[in-house]
């Protein structure tokens, strides 16, 4: 016999998006993670996949435990229905999901949604409650809305290449940040919507693009071009316009970073780390302005300091001064740190392949239920009971898995 569960505090808030159903024809990065943020807050979530191989992330990689690092890390608290939309037995099926769906999201090579009756105004249109997003690389129209957009690319065409890096070599961001800005603002959007829905009674389509979801976070280095009429440089770790402001090696083989934002912190840094208070009144550093035009010799006084000491004895001596400082850390690193681990922000979710970490979501709201952080679901793993569910007969079932059309 079970042992009773314990009902809900009444006066803990259910998560905010509990009894609504997105249903996603999804790959990659972009669309996945915008639909993992709605599974976090409590929709049902239903990721279409292609039989056969499903969603092409679930083969990028080996390394969470045999599955997928970006497919685990995207596609949590999903149920998976493969079906061929290409056949019209397939479409019926997603179109009886929908019937009953209150957000539609893809993102589909550029037109493909289209040829299938599956873009936004097209569904919008024939159910006006309906939110439906299309996540697309340019958007449409335009010379560029044909072309195949992957992160790096859009991350080129956005610029974000030319600002990251060193002097000498530019270099593309370490994590995908044109699926991520496409990602957080497909969720948005279907977030506005539904307050809109709310007021109206009518849901409608969302657009997003990559490259204008990059380009808004270009905001700093765009501005600074188009207006002040010079591109920042790249300067590494290194900010173009403060001194010191860099990562430092210290005795024992790490590195740490600081940041002196203003004259006052220069003093204290010079006096109480660096062990040279003549440096506040030195007028080749004693402003930030002088500092920035002689870095090399800022940033060589620094060094000195810095590389007698180890890495937590340099970081208990610029906290104790006052400076902003970190630790330059991996992954490693970041799967230990201390404050994640304070802050319990740890949970397990269920997998294909046991259970796995993964880090609560960081939009929390106090006072209410906690992230619905559900499993990593195998490809068609929910197929049979997704189409009981929508009225097809074991028959029907069976003749769709014998012709290929859902798997």
């Amino acid at each position: 016999m079970e042992p009773p569960t314990t009902p809900p505090s009444p006066d803990v808030q259910p998560l905010p998006l509990d009894g609504l159903t997105v249903v996603a024809v999804e790959q990659a990065v972009a669309a996945p993670f915008a639909t993992r943020q709605l599974a976090d807050l409590g929709a049902r979530v239903i990721k279409v996949e292609r039989p056969g191989g499903g969603d092409f992330a679930r083969h990028y990689d080996t390394a969470a435990a045999g599955l997928a690092s970006h497919f685990v890390w995207c596609n949590r608290g999903k149920e998976s229905i493969a079906l061929d939309l290409k056949d019209p037995r397939g479409r019926d099926v997603l179109g009886r999901l929908l019937a009953t769906a209150d957000v539609f999201v893809q993102n589909l090579a550029q037109g493909a949604a289209a040829r299938l009756g599956l873009d936004a105004a097209t569904l919008c249109a024939a159910d006006p409650r309906l939110i439906a997003v299309d996540i697309s690389g340019y958007g449409t129209g335009g010379p560029y809305a044909d072309r195949r957009a992957y992160d790096m690319l859009v991350q080129c065409e956005a610029g974000l290449v030319s600002v990251t890096g060193t002097p000498e070599q530019p270099v593309k961001s370490g994590i995908p940040a044109a699926d991520i800005a496409a990602g957080m603002y497909a969720f948005s959007g279907v977030l506005a919507a539904l307050v809109r829905r709310g007021t109206t009674g009518r849901g409608g389509p969302v657009e997003v693009s990559m490259l204008e979801a990059l380009a808004e976070w270009m905001g700093h280095p765009l501005h600074h071009t188009i207006h002040g009429g010079t591109a920042p440089v790249r300067t590494g770790l290194a900010h173009t316009v403060i001194a010191p402001y860099d990562a430092y090696p210290t005795a024992d083989g790490g590195r740490v970073l600081l940041s002196v934002q203003n004259d006052r912190e220069w003093r204290r840094l010079a006096a109480q780390v660096l062990g040279s208070p003549e440096l506040a009144e030195d007028p080749d550093v004693a402003t930030n302005a002088a500092r920035v035009v002689h870095r090399e010799r800022t940033d060589a006084a620094v060094a000195r300091a810095l590389g007698e000491l180890t890495a937590e004895e340099a970081l208990r001596r610029l906290d104790a001064a006052g400076i902003a400082c970190a630790r330059l850390r991996g992954m490693t690193g970041l799967a230990a740190h201390p404050q994640l681990a304070a802050r319990d922000r740890w949970r397990e979710i269920g997998s294909p392949a046991g259970p796995l970490r993964a880090l609560l979501p960081p939009l929390t709201l106090p006072g209410g239920e906690e992230a619905r952080m559900g499993a990593v679901p195998g490809l068609g793993e929910h197929t049979e009971a997704l189409l009981r569910s929508v009225g097809m007969t074991e028959a029907e079932i069976t003749q769709l898995r014998q012709d290929g059309v859902a798997a």
